[in-house]
């Protein structure tokens, strides 16, 4: 058995904490975002009107549960997206070596406007608007050792050809001088002309961890004079520079891509398993709280097309209680929750877990979240609401035979000799008890709240 928690400081009242933990909120990411990525239905090749008809559909029937970020992953400067990749790839960028919305997919972006347009359709439904990049500076332009623009500096001088992203070659890596900040000081404003509310900056946080880039990055947003909330990818990203992350962005990828499979698969190592995420959640939860959040990356649930940035187009594999297991380890973990299957697929069921509030409640609004438990067989989770009293609880069977859970409130460290039981999914108040009996299903998980 692995502790991962205290349960005795369970025997405190943290309500003098929490209020001190609220007022200090920033007015970026104060609660973990919610909102939509189009990699895992559509990777490299979604389309503006495609794009739209998922915001319109999360503005009807998410945004009221705070799902609001719209999030155009990465190729969207790729005229030709679903050809046989490099070298047959035709880039879309300025003569500023700056990337543009390829405008065979993107029409509103033409003459120059760019995402500009796109971003206000997305305000208009009152959503958030939000784009990927890839660390560096194209390299067609620093063949052309193309101008910086607002800089007397040329491409060039900011490329670090030595350091281009060993999966993607796109580009080369930035320099750490003064042409290099300068390149993504123009890169900042450009977003800031596009009103982009969240930028996802990849091969950055690792594979490999870029620190000096991060804070370049992190510099020229504050410069930009526009909010815009920095996401760092991919994971795993190294728990020895939490702080490093805490300073910089309001979210970073703490996992490898994460795909719709329970256990790990051979053929595909680097892929993230939902077994492997309990303990990448635990891990960071000392470095989670407002403004500053460890990503379990996207929702890989619902139906996974037309084309998935993973394998072919399919109903995620993952079962109902396993969709369950999911959303309750974010909640209690504190992740963001990007939604990545299509939306327009979803069915009433999906519908309902992802619009339940008291579940989103426990990812939005806790705090002294930490897992108390973690074996191979189960795992136990505690937190507290961020008002009011109560506790709550998570359960979890990790392993492949049902578990009996029997847990007294003493062993939870919880004072008292009788707590009041509601289970969190189905709304039912299961009860007054002096302990708890549970039978759980493999893969499966319960979420309760006591008080």
């Amino acid at each position: 058995m692995k502790k991962l928690g205290c349960c005795l400081g369970f025997l405190i009242l943290f309500s003098c904490g929490a209020a001190a933990q609220r007022a200090a909120k920033p007015t970026l990411a104060a609660t973990p975002p919610m909102g939509w990525n189009s990699w895992d239905s559509f990777a490299l090749g979604i389309t503006q009107r495609q794009f739209k008809a998922q915001a319109r559909f999360m503005a009807r029937h998410l945004a009221r549960d705070g799902w609001r970020y719209m999030v155009v992953d990465e190729g969207w400067y790729l005229r030709n997206p679903y050809s046989n990749g490099r070298p047959a790839w035709q880039y879309v960028m300025n003569h500023h070596g700056l990337y543009q919305p390829a405008p065979n997919r993107f029409p509103s972006a033409q003459r120059g406007r760019g995402f500009r347009p796109l971003a206000h359709y997305i305000h208009s439904l009152g959503l958030r608007f939000g784009l990927h990049i890839v660390r560096g500076i194209p390299r067609a332009a620093v063949k052309a050792n193309l101008p910086i623009a607002g800089s007397h500096f040329r491409a060039s001088a900011a490329a670090n050809p030595a350091d281009a992203c060993p999966w993607n070659s796109d580009n080369y890596g930035v320099r750490d001088n003064a042409a290099g900040q300068a390149y993504y000081d123009s890169m900042a404003r450009q977003w800031a002309s596009w009103h982009v509310d969240f930028v996802k900056v990849d091969c950055i946080a690792a594979h490999p961890y870029k620190g000096r880039e991060i804070a370049m990055i992190a510099r020229a947003i504050r410069r930009s004079g526009r909010p815009i909330l920095l996401s760092l990818s991919p994971g795993a990203a190294p728990l020895s520079h939490a702080i490093q992350f805490q300073k910089f962005a309001q979210m970073w990828r703490i996992a490898d891509d994460f795909w719709d499979h329970w256990s790990k698969i051979p053929q595909i190592p680097w892929s993230q398993s939902l077994y492997g995420q309990f303990i990448n959640l635990a891990a960071w939860q000392p470095f989670a709280g407002p403004g500053h959040w460890p990503d379990a990356d996207m929702l890989p649930i619902g139906w996974l097309g037309p084309h998935p940035g993973l394998g072919p187009p399919r109903q995620s594999h993952f079962t109902r209680p396993e969709v369950r297991t999911l959303l309750t380890l974010w909640a209690m973990g504190r992740s963001p929750l990007i939604m990545g299957g299509n939306l327009l697929h979803l069915s009433p069921w999906l519908l309902r877990q992802l619009t339940n509030r008291a579940v989103i409640a426990v990812d939005q609004h806790t705090f002294d979240n930490h897992a108390l438990i973690t074996t191979a067989g189960r795992a136990i989770w505690l937190a507290r609401p961020d008002q009011g009293l109560g506790v709550y609880l998570a359960l979890f069977d990790r392993g492949n035979q049902p578990i009996q859970f029997h847990i007294t409130w003493r062993q939870l460290g919880l004072p008292g000799i009788q707590y009041r039981v509601t289970d969190l999914w189905s709304g039912q108040r299961l009860g007054k008890f002096p302990d708890l009996h549970l039978l759980i299903q493999p893969h499966a998980a319960k979420l309760l709240r006591l008080h």
